[in-house]
């Protein structure tokens, strides 16, 4: 049964390109035939098709009335959840007309997980302006939030290329409230749960680096965080058998010399290492969040709303996840 989980995928904001690069991932995995588990869509059949025309694109799906139960059933085939939505051009501007459509989407996702039908949720790309209430910051605060069982404290953000990941132990915050979240307690918890990421899921023993916050790691004031929270934090990890290392200054960490060495780069802040992770790998990355009892994956960019309906979007960041999750164990 474990094998035959389905892959959940949420379409998020009905006006962006996610439905481009989705039926472009998904029709070269079918061309492939590399769809190893039943994929089930949540969202608007009718926006869907709708978009799709405008494309001049195919997606091939089999529909799921909402009170299937039979899951396990399913063959590897690519399904679909219908999910209204009332919209009046297929592509049109984002704006708050979406967010009760993209709340019922995961609302149906979250509700397939907790009766253990899938550990794989992907989401299309979500406007954070228009869709998240000021009580989440993101998307991935608010999947985290949404979900009944969590194994973290808080939610984890890796953004991950086979060569190397990233990940912020403070996610979308204010630059001006970063020193105050930094604890040793917080720095334990991300990075235990991106070892064991890497160990239980890629079957790797990761080596891991760790970034100051202050520039340089260091600071004249009374408060140093790199001596109060970062370095404790490592001192406690290393005793638990974690290959880690650091605090690294920030500016030049991201040389080619010194990342080569490392599986997972751990700073302190979102922009601190997303900007120079981006530099280098552009959006050849997805973005995870750990630290759930299922895995949630996201495309590692927006909506992109100047693209909308002309055919010419990258689906390289979908992809990525398709392939990762062939990798997961």
């Amino acid at each position: 049964m474990k094998n035959r989980k389905s892959i959940l995928i949420v379409m998020g904001e009905p006006n962006s390109i996610f439905t481009e690069i989705l039926s472009k991932t998904i029709n070269k995995l079918i061309l492939k035939k590399e769809i190893n588990k039943p994929i089930i869509l949540i969202g608007s059949k009718k926006l869907i098709l709708a978009q799709l025309k405008i494309l001049k694109s195919k997606l091939k799906f089999e529909m799921l009335e909402n009170n299937f139960t039979d899951y396990y059933k399913l063959k590897k085939k690519v399904y679909l959840i219908d999910v209204e939505f009332k919209f009046k051009k297929p592509f049109d501007k984002i704006s708050t007309n979406s967010k009760k459509y993209i709340s019922n989407c995961f609302k149906k996702a979250f509700g397939l997980i907790n009766l253990n039908i899938s550990n794989f949720l992907i989401n299309g790309p979500i406007s954070k302006k228009h869709f998240l209430e000021k009580k989440y910051p993101g998307v991935t605060e608010y999947v985290f939030q949404k979900s009944k069982e969590k194994k973290s404290i808080n939610p984890i953000m890796l953004i991950y290329n086979k060569n190397l990941s990233v990940s912020p132990i403070t996610t979308h915050v204010p630059l001006k409230n970063v020193s105050k979240m930094i604890k040793e307690n917080l720095i334990v918890n991300n990075t235990l749960h991106i070892n064991q990421f890497y160990k239980n899921k890629l079957k790797k023993k990761p080596k891991i680096a760790i970034l100051g916050l202050n520039p340089h790691c260091e600071s004249k004031t009374k408060i140093n965080e790199e001596k109060k929270e970062i370095m404790p934090a490592i001192n406690k990890l290393r005793k638990k058998g974690i290959n880690i290392n650091g605090p690294f200054s920030a500016d030049t960490f991201f040389l080619k010399n010194n990342i080569i060495k490392y599986d997972s780069v751990i700073g302190m802040y979102h922009d601190q290492i997303l900007t120079p992770f981006k530099t280098l790998f552009g959006f050849d990355a997805s973005n995870l969040t750990l630290g759930l009892n299922f895995i949630r994956m996201s495309v590692d960019h927006g909506p992109n709303e100047t693209m909308m309906g002309k055919n010419k979007s990258n689906p390289q960041s979908l992809e990525n996840i398709f392939n990762l999750i062939k990798l997961l164990k």
